[in-house]
């Protein structure tokens, strides 16, 4: 009996010791973003960004993720993609370690002073970045960032800003790759404005009626769409403020404020997803 209690002993501390070593490897591991156009790639390691020679200290005076001034070590995000086939595609997708997924349209990809400027922030391990106020689970925003410049210049969304970067990737629009997502021509300005800001706000953790990468929210259309079970009060109470009309211990979604996204945008997105019934 001693010699079977020995071997179960030996067996046991084995096997926790292959389940720590499993369960550190990914935190060893370097953080890389990879960047693909196309069939061309390029990968970065934090290392790799902080030594090129455009790297710089950065102000942000009102960061979307810790809503207060910012200040980052970051690259311009258009040096990074420089010489690459950016401009062959309607879209970049950015996708991120919790499962947000931004689909941003490559026009925002621009130089001049007309338009905002995109930085891709990257963190530094021996001085790492403040977990994001009140984020559960618990996280900062790296260790890749992109942040904006002067975003009021292009109307950057909210949620065009993309925390934990993970892969960028150029593709067709998301209309293109999901038709479901479409509106016929003969749809009203406000269906086709709420199509637009339904892709900017609402499909990076929503999918519609199968169509999106994003997984952190429901589908909005599938088995049923939202605004069938949903009145317009709550949708807009839901967007405003989602801890105001329900709770759960693994709730994710933030509110949207007016400077977010206005009532008419809030409209036009309930519009839109009548129009998807």
């Amino acid at each position: 009996m001693a010699r079977v209690l020995g071997v179960l002993r030996r067996s046991l501390g084995v096997a926790l010791l292959a389940a720590a070593l499993v369960g550190a490897a990914p935190s060893s591991a370097p953080a890389v973003l990879t960047i693909r156009f196309g069939d061309a790639t390029r990968t970065f390691t934090l290392a790799q960004l902080a030594a090129r020679s455009d790297a710089a200290t950065i102000a942000i005076p009102d960061d979307v993720a810790y809503k207060r001034p910012m200040t980052f070590r970051a690259v311009p995000l258009l040096d990074l993609i420089d010489g690459l086939p950016y401009a062959q595609f309607d879209a970049v997708q950015w996708k991120a370690r919790d499962g947000f997924v931004a689909e941003l349209p490559t026009r925002l990809l621009a130089r001049g002073d007309a338009h905002a400027v995109p930085w891709i922030a990257f963190d530094d391990p021996a001085q790492p970045w403040p977990e994001i106020p009140g984020r559960k689970p618990a996280t900062s925003a790296g260790p890749f960032y992109l942040v904006w410049q002067h975003p009021e210049r292009s109307q950057i969304a909210t949620e065009q800003w993309v925390e934990q970067i993970a892969d960028v990737t150029g593709l067709d629009s998301p209309v293109a790759r999901w038709p479901q997502l479409g509106v016929g021509a003969s749809a009203s300005p406000q269906v086709h404005r709420g199509q637009q800001q339904f892709i900017a706000f609402c499909l990076p953790c929503h999918a519609l009626n199968g169509a999106g990468h994003g997984t952190i929210g429901p589908d909005l259309g599938r088995p049923m769409n939202a605004t069938v079970y949903m009145t317009d009060a709550g949708l807009r109470a839901l967007i405003r403020d989602p801890k105001a009309v329900r709770t759960w211990p693994a709730q994710r979604m933030i509110g949207f404020g007016p400077k977010a996204i206005s009532d008419a945008d809030i409209d036009a997105i309930i519009a839109y997803l009548k129009y998807k019934r």
